[in-house]
């Protein structure tokens, strides 16, 4: 079982940065590959970034390549999504996501098994 619990979400101007944390609660975070997800309102779910057990590895959705950079602190078991250049269209809700046997479609969010709360994340133009 593994607890997540997301911070720093809030308002920001389009072109502005927030810097999204996501602490998990557990004593094996190695054995967890990450990922963020948001889902604005009418809208389904989506994946958003992806990170390896050890960070060596990190993939993005199209829309967050360039922008977002998704990052992890096995030391404070803790995971990162930078997110520069924000426009109105990146307002969501933010989740992250733990998974234990993820290698392939990453971007699915049914193969992983722990989510956290969500962070609302607002662009204003």
């Amino acid at each position: 079982q593994v607890e997540l619990v997301e911070s720093g979400g809030g308002l920001v101007q389009a072109g502005g940065s927030l810097k999204l944390s996501c602490a998990a609660a557990t004593r094996t975070f190695t054995t967890y590959a990450m990922a963020w997800f948001r889902q604005a309102p009418g809208k389904e779910r989506e994946f958003v970034a992806f990170i390896s057990r050890t960070g060596a590895s990190a993939d993005y959705a199209d829309s967050a390549k360039g922008r977002f950079t998704i990052s992890r602190d096995n030391t404070k078991n803790t995971v990162y999504l930078q997110m520069n250049k924000l426009k109105p269209e990146d307002t969501a809700v933010y989740y992250c996501a733990a998974a234990t046997m993820v290698e392939r479609n990453i971007d699915k969010d049914y193969l992983y098994e722990y989510w956290g709360q969500g962070t609302q994340v607002t662009v204003s133009s």
